[in-house]
């Protein structure tokens, strides 16, 4: 696991915890290179590894690159000269683990001969790199493990710790250091007493010595489970704590009224909402009829009605005077989001309008591009109150809309706003309005526990009735030419039956970029092809397999009136085939859109691809996906792809999607460039470990909220509080 970043030093990290005033300069300066610069940083530095004294490593398994120590035994050492007149000296020494063989090579130190004898055990630290054919380490680092040289306590215990190391810090010289600060430190235990005593933990001080310093096996893993226990419990106190804050904080409620808006909605729905949809509503209006505010988060299937159930919560709170905002996370889903909700509720989003029903309201679009006249309407209908749902984007935020009254606040796609953006309109208030979080893409338990752990959870897992089956194919393009030209051939037979068609591409080409986007002909993966771009295959298309057709062009560098009338096209059916970056990823809901090929498929993620995969089938007529790669048979990228063939399970293909995830990425630390604070905690495999920890942490700041009996874990939540780690924990 990765390391958090350096702390800076404070009121939780005071001088005398710095790593230099007990290893010195020059050690701390190398343990820094690691993001190491305080006691308690280099305790939490867990070995990644353990060998046993007799134990060799598995020398047929190093791979070019990598930074590795091993442990192995000399066979052979030789000097060898070279140069003019023979004046060089290289050294080689050749080890082996009893199978494979690995040669060290030293320049001009002819002794290593006579320290590295025939027989000689030892740890060998270096970057494996390769020369004719062998595997070598150039100048490594070495330590013998016999002899007067060797650590005795070590000897003693036959266990040797494997730190995550590098060329300017090595495992040897980390062990070291652990050797020297352990005696000394003065460890903080976050977990309380009677919580360790429960679940038969050791101390804090204790587990640090066993997981360093073990005698057996045993000690390490007792060590290794405490901590892991422990990274759970206090970031799920975190969590306890603002779960508990929340109950203290007041809103007004919003319950139920009969005879309004909502029924008249509920009287004119063209379908039943499922079993599932009603449980939700109902957990939903029981929240919002309270006096503290609800904080939910809604995940669902693709296609399992989550908007519906989000709209019912809304004209609940329009009913009782206040008003919802609905926050998009682009002007392209947020004007899809108002298209929606305006169609589903006809007349009744035109309160107060000619041909408008009694009890309806407005249902105001609110972008950042907006007309200086829509715009003004718009922000009218919001501060008189006579819009009772805003739907807009970042836009909203502005200081300068005003709302009558916010009463609801639906967050979509939650994992593309920070923290501090939603705050905006939830501190603007003095008595704070409902949150209603929702996410499209399916979440495992044990992610949702910890990265949605302050919020409460509904979840969809049943489609409504009508929608159609998915068939999705992986299509091998350089393996199977014929494959693609029939992939082209489906989407002409689909828009001559009068249906319709996205082809989603992972880049736009031209000469300029999005953010996160590759360039013109770069390759995403150097190893692999270069990607297609949206603006060349759209050439290709039109001129080739799609030659006749009506196509469209949509992606995020359009100027926002010019994306609503390309959307608004395709959904009335003047576009055949969209071709479009993953702008159409979540909310685009064209029924009549019944096939989806994406191209360079092995470029997206699994959850991404469900994704794509559900915005066609949504009418009523089957749909068709068609995965295209260059990616070889048996490659990684191409099980993913035939992963997400085989099932349209999207919490079985999000779970999957975690699993080849690092941590980081999972946690968020890819979109806010901080890494991972968890060391051995696995968001996604621990899910016992994560319920166990969530319920004790529950337990303990309920009888003691501001942690009053336990400072040391009050210390470790203030650091995590203060850290960016706190920030993308809710980004997520």
């Amino acid at each position: 696991m990765t390391t958090s970043p350096a702390a800076t030093p404070g009121p939780t990290n005071p001088p005398e915890r710095r790593l230099r005033s007990v290893v010195g300069d020059a050690t701390a300066k190398k343990l820094a290179t690691l993001g190491l610069e305080t006691i308690d940083d280099l305790l939490r530095h867990y070995p990644r590894r353990y060998v046993s004294l007799g134990e060799m490593t598995d020398l047929a398994s190093l791979q070019v690159g990598q930074y590795a120590t091993v442990m192995a035994r000399v066979v052979e050492a030789v000097n060898k000269r070279f140069g003019p007149g023979g004046r060089k000296t290289r050294t080689e020494v050749t080890l082996t683990d009893g199978n494979a063989r690995l040669t060290l090579t030293f320049f001009s130190q002819p002794w290593r001969q006579a320290q590295l004898t025939p027989g000689t055990v030892g740890l060998f630290a270096g970057e494996v790199g390769q020369f004719n054919g062998r595997l070598q380490l150039t100048h490594p680092l070495y330590e013998p493990l016999e002899g007067p040289d060797a650590l005795e306590g070590r000897i003693a215990r036959g266990i040797i710790p494997i730190y995550r190391a590098s060329a300017k810090i090595p495992s040897l010289a980390i062990e070291r250091s652990v050797e020297t600060v352990l005696p000394v430190a003065d460890v903080e235990d976050p977990l309380p007493e009677d919580v360790r005593a429960d679940r038969g933990l050791p101390s804090a001080d204790v587990a640090f010595e066993m997981i360093h310093r073990p005698r057996s096996d045993q000690q390490w893993r007792t060590a290794r489970d405490r901590f892991r226990f422990e990274e759970a419990f206090v970031l799920q106190t975190v969590f306890a704590q603002r779960r508990h804050a929340a109950l203290g904080q007041t809103a007004v409620p919003r319950p139920r009224r009969s005879g309004g808006l909502r029924d008249a909605f509920e009287h004119q729905l063209p379908f039943t909402l499922t079993d599932g949809q009603r449980a939700v509503v109902a957990e939903i209006e029981a929240d919002l009829a309270r006096e503290h505010p609800m904080h939910r988060l809604l995940q669902g299937e693709v296609g399992s009605g989550k908007t519906v159930v989000a709209l019912l919560a809304m004209l609940q709170v329009v009913d009782d005077g206040a008003q919802a905002v609905l926050l998009a996370p682009t002007e392209v889903l947020a004007a899809q989001h108002h298209r929606g909700i305006t169609a589903m509720l006809g007349a009744l989003a035109e309160g107060g309008m000619l041909g408008g029903a009694a009890e309806g309201t407005r249902v105001r679009l609110l972008t950042g591009s907006m007309g200086a006249k829509a715009r003004k309407e718009a922000l009218l209908d919001a501060a008189s109150g006579a819009a009772g749902i805003v739907v807009g984007t970042h836009a909203v935020l502005q200081e300068t809309v005003q709302l009558a009254e916010l009463g609801l606040l639906v967050v979509d796609e939650q994992h593309r706003f920070g923290v501090e953006q939603r705050a905006v309109l939830v501190d603007r208030y003095d008595t704070k309005p409902h949150v209603l979080v929702m996410t499209a893409t399916p979440i495992p338990r044990t992610i949702a526990m910890t990265v949605f752990g302050d919020l409460e959870t509904s979840t969809l897992s049943e489609l409504p009735g009508g929608r159609q089956p998915i068939q999705t194919t992986v299509v091998p393009a350089a393996e199977r030419p014929d494959w693609l030209a029939r992939a082209w051939d489906r989407v002409r037979e689909e828009v001559a039956d009068g249906r319709q068609a996205y082809v989603v591409v992972s880049r736009i080409g031209g000469s300029e970029t999005e953010p996160g986007e590759k360039g013109a002909g770069e390759k995403a993966d150097p190893d692999g092809p270069p990607t297609r771009s949206l603006v060349d295959l759209h050439e290709e298309l039109a001129a080739g397999p799609l030659a006749g057709l009506r196509l469209g062009i949509l992606h995020g560098r359009q100027h926002p009136e010019e994306k609503d009338a390309t959307m608004t096209a395709f959904a009335r059916g003047e576009i055949d085939v969209l071709v479009a970056t993953t702008v159409v990823e979540v909310g685009v809901d064209v029924p009549n859109a019944t096939v989806m090929v994406v191209v360079d498929a092995e470029r997206f993620g699994v959850s991404q691809l469900h994704q794509l995969r559900g915005r066609v089938g949504r009418g009523g007529h089957a749909g068709l996906c068609l995965l295209v790669t260059s990616a070889e048979d048996g490659s990684p990228s191409r099980e993913r792809l035939d992963a997400v063939a085989s099932t349209s399970d999207g919490f079985a293909l999000s779970r999957l999607d975690a699993e080849q995830r690092r941590e980081g990425d999972v946690l968020g630390a890819a979109q806010s460039g901080v890494r991972s604070s968890l060391r051995l905690l696995s968001v996604v495999k621990d899910e016992q470990v994560i319920a166990d920890a969530r319920e004790a942490a529950t337990a303990f700041v309920e009888g003691d909220p501001q942690l009053a009996s336990a400072p040391d874990l009050r210390a470790a939540v203030e650091r995590l509080e203060q850290s960016q780690q706190a920030d993308y924990l809710e980004r997520t």
